[in-house]
């Protein structure tokens, strides 16, 4: 019975995130891929063909209301999950918070690197829907939460990935600050990060999955910790 059911949960989680992602692209899919820069790990993201053609502008205009970033591992969070694997000290033994979790990735690596517990938080339904698939396409467990501001249990670290695309969100370094001991920030967007007391702690270059080619400029992660 058991070894049936894990197919079914499978196609059933395919399912849910391709009608998820229509909202963006009618024609838009999702498929299990790994990451090539942590390969331990796996995610259900949008098949690239699907990003990969010209879109007519109501298309555009959908992207743009809707741009379904849970469906893509983005450079940031790619090296933050891979720093995590190579650095499981960092979480181990912690509970610990993936803020704007989108696929879950650093999620999973915090649970794969002996994390006591993990909270993957999103404000986007369809991001928690992802957070939700991906454990399982992982074989790995953790809560999720839609809302940091509601958030009132002691956390050891809180992680977020690829937040500060728009200067709005700076306002979270703050945030982030009062609500967990330590903080780790990975951003390839904002340019003369000087925000005491966080620090620089190292950089690398990354893409996202599918890789969009983007600028070269935003394939440079830097991480921050305070």
């Amino acid at each position: 019975m058991n070894t049936s059911s894990q197919p079914d949960h499978t196609k059933l989680d395919e399912q849910q995130l391709n009608q998820a992602i229509s909202t963006m692209l009618d024609d838009a899919r999702v498929s299990a891929q790994s990451l090539p820069q942590c390969p331990q790990i796996s995610l259900w993201l949008v098949e690239p063909e699907s990003m990969r053609r010209a879109f007519s502008q109501e298309e555009i205009l959908r992207i743009q209301t809707y741009p379904a970033y849970w469906a893509f591992c983005w450079a940031s969070g790619q090296v933050l999950a891979r720093e995590i694997l190579a650095n499981p000290h960092w979480v181990k033994g912690k509970k610990v918070m993936d803020f704007g979790a989108g696929s879950g990735v650093v999620a999973i690596a915090c649970v794969l690197a002996g994390a006591r517990e993990v909270i993957a938080c999103d404000i986007d339904p369809d991001a928690l829907l992802s957070c939700a698939a991906n454990a399982r396409l992982n074989n790995v467990g953790y809560r999720l939460h839609p809302d940091l501001f509601a958030f009132d249990e002691d956390l050891d670290l809180l992680i977020a990935a690829d937040v500060l695309y728009d200067r709005a969100n700076l306002p979270l370094l703050e945030v982030f600050r009062q609500k967990a001991q330590q903080v780790i920030v990975a951003d390839s967007r904002v340019k003369d990060f000087h925000f005491p007391p966080y620090q620089a702690t190292g950089r690398s270059e990354s893409f996202t999955v599918p890789d969009l080619d983007e600028l070269d400029e935003f394939r440079w992660v830097n991480l921050y910790r305070a």
